[in-house]
């Protein structure tokens, strides 16, 4: 029986998330991990939403020299990503519409900011941001992040680690979907060079208990704190819009910042 010729058609952007192509030409895939990783338990909600024409086209110049896929299936060279083997490489798991990532790039010229997440018009954003403001130490990565540490990266290869207002993952039934667990942070401590930084932090206060409880038992590594607590807020992370509001509302923010030991 042929097809309903009125039936309503899928955009070419369905098409293309359906075939696993590139939402724009040159532009990150909606599944770069492939079919070899379906079955993982997922820390994040994979997110396309709208992409505003200042997005995508930022999406389709830039993407081929400041991004890429999360597919798991090669080794990244940082050196050769940054154009500079002597860079120092922060990766940023998650970093929403990307203005605190770029506010910290501009901060600090001398480190690299390997900024990973699924949002494509977060995506689209931070790449016009890093190029409105000539910000040459910014790489956007598209994926799952535990892919990128564990199959992708180098032991040591990393000088810090930041996880902003991660997904808290509120109903129990789901609390095994957040990222920072014992498997993950004894993941992460084998990229993190002796010394480096582990940074956290969170509005949701079960998630931030949890957070400290985790990375107090972690034999890798050292509260910077001297109580054992939570950290104020560096002047390095900046305040954002979000979190601003929720200040407001009388939310509390926790940091988490610790010591990679070695």
């Amino acid at each position: 029986m042929s097809e309903n010729p009125t039936a309503p058609q899928p955009s070419e952007g369905q098409r293309r998330r359906d075939r696993g192509e590139p939402m724009f030409p040159g532009g990150p895939v909606a599944d770069p991990a492939g079919s070899h990783h379906e079955r993982r338990i997922r820390s994040f909600r994979p997110r396309r939403g709208r992409v505003t024409p200042g997005q995508g086209d930022a999406l389709r110049r830039l993407w081929p020299a400041w991004g890429l896929d999360i597919d798991g299936l090669r080794p990244l060279d940082l050196g050769e990503l940054f154009g500079d083997p002597e860079l120092p490489v922060v990766l940023e798991i998650g970093f929403g519409m990307g203005e605190a990532t770029a506010q910290m790039a501009g901060a600090d010229p001398g480190t690299g900011i390997l900024a990973a997440d699924v949002h494509t018009p977060g995506q689209g954003n931070l790449l016009a941001l890093a190029e409105r403001n000539e910000l040459s130490n910014i790489r956007v990565a598209n994926g799952d992040a535990i892919i990128l540490l564990r199959e992708m990266l180098a032991p040591d290869s990393l000088a810090g680690l930041r996880v902003y207002f991660p997904d808290p993952w509120p109903k129990k039934r789901h609390h095994k979907r957040r990222l920072i667990q014992p498997e993950f942070v004894a993941l992460a401590a084998t990229r993190l060079r002796p010394g480096a930084l582990l940074h956290c932090a969170t509005d949701w206060e079960p998630y931030a208990e949890q957070m400290l409880e985790v990375l107090t038992a972690s034999p890798d590594f050292e509260n910077t704190q001297s109580d054992g607590g939570y950290a104020p807020r560096p002047d390095f992370r900046p305040l954002t819009k979000f979190e601003g509001q929720g200040l407001d509302k009388g939310h509390r923010v926790h940091d988490l910042i610790f010591r990679r030991k070695g």
